[in-house]
């Protein structure tokens, strides 16, 4: 076929958003023809929803490629899910911002102590099209403001499938948004980190919960393989005071991490980069005995660390009761059963 048939297929599907070949109608129709005999858009929408009383709706999406396999379509081809495996896909309205949180793993293999996902096991990767399918199929796509991969699975754990998926995000033959749209969260993988830090230009949000060695590698088992320090240590080495933003997570547990000399141990760590640390309440789980921090706690440790240099916000919980909030995705039932 023609080069410029590339350029014309980008537009249908990123620009135009059409569910066929059939309907690319400036492709001739022998060419058409010859596209569906070994393609399919494969768009796949949501198989169930479910609303909180904040607005946060939750969805769940069939994925047939979790597997590991190489997708041998332009997108994911089957709309019933032949492997019978799921995500969930959380949309946040906020006033004027419409947030997407996608999941780039079923499951996941980090094993953090207080995240209902990892209690699921690692079950297998999103290729670029599950992850875009998240985006492309949700009936609320073009109200969209920001993405962020904070939903099921670690990103730097499947980051060929994560910087193919922002890659058409942000190309100009793509979504053509801009990379401070979209936000990619991460444990902290060596290697993987860095290959990501060069190679997109999208904010990330580093996951912290503790800034002691031991204590995170009980919370967070990451911590083994590669430290919150040696962590900090490479973003040091980037720019952080102009397009790019850093961010780190933290979610507050009482008595545990949210006392004054972890202020003092954050403020130390962080002494000189440029970011930002986002406070998170504690969503309790099954089988994890972990205290929720209170309030008073809450608002003391952020005023703490604003005072000493490092902006800190308290991130509103959404979608609780939903079970869509933080650390509480989950598709390990879903996933052994058969959905109508």
């Amino acid at each position: 076929m023609p080069a410029f048939t590339g350029k014309q297929l980008a537009q249908w599907l990123y620009e135009k958003h059409v569910g066929s070949i059939a309907e690319m109608t400036n492709i001739s129709k022998q060419n058409r023809e010859r596209l569906e005999l070994k393609y399919e858009v494969g768009l796949m929408p949501p198989i169930d929803c479910q609303r909180s009383k904040d607005g946060t709706i939750k969805y769940l999406f069939p994925v047939v490629t979790a597997n590991g396999e190489k997708p041998t379509a332009i997108a994911t081809p089957h709309p019933q899910g032949e492997n019978g495996q799921f995500v969930e896909t959380v949309f946040i309205p906020d006033h004027d911002r419409a947030t997407l949180c996608v999941s780039c793993q079923v499951g996941c293999k980090m094993n953090c102590l207080f995240c209902q996902t990892g209690k699921q096991g690692w079950q297998g990767d999103l290729t670029a099209a599950d992850i875009l399918n998240q985006i492309l199929a949700l009936p609320e796509r073009d109200q969209l403001t920001n993405i962020v991969f904070m939903g099921q699975g670690e990103p730097m754990d499947n980051l060929d499938a994560v910087l193919r998926a922002t890659e058409v995000l942000t190309a100009d033959w793509g979504f053509a948004w801009s990379p401070k749209r979209i936000t990619v969260s991460s444990v902290g993988i060596r290697g993987k980190l860095k290959r990501f830090l060069d190679e997109s230009e999208c904010h990330v949000a580093i996951s912290m919960h503790s800034p002691l060695h031991e204590q995170r590698q009980q919370l967070m088992p990451a911590e083994k393989a590669m430290s919150l320090q040696e962590t900090i240590d490479l973003l040091r080495q980037y720019d952080f005071n102009h397009q790019r933003r850093c961010s780190f997570e933290y979610i507050c547990f009482g008595g545990l991490n949210d006392t004054p000399v972890y202020g003092r141990e954050i403020v130390r760590l962080l002494s000189g980069l440029e970011c930002r640390v986002n406070l998170i309440r504690f969503h309790e789980i099954p089988n994890v005995d972990l205290p929720a921090s209170d309030e008073k706690r809450m608002e003391a440790l952020r005023d703490y660390l604003t005072a000493h240099g490092v902006f800190t916000t308290i991130r509103a919980s959404r979608g609780q009761d939903i079970f869509a909030a933080c650390g509480l995705l989950s598709t390990a039932h879903k996933n052994n059963e058969t959905i109508q």
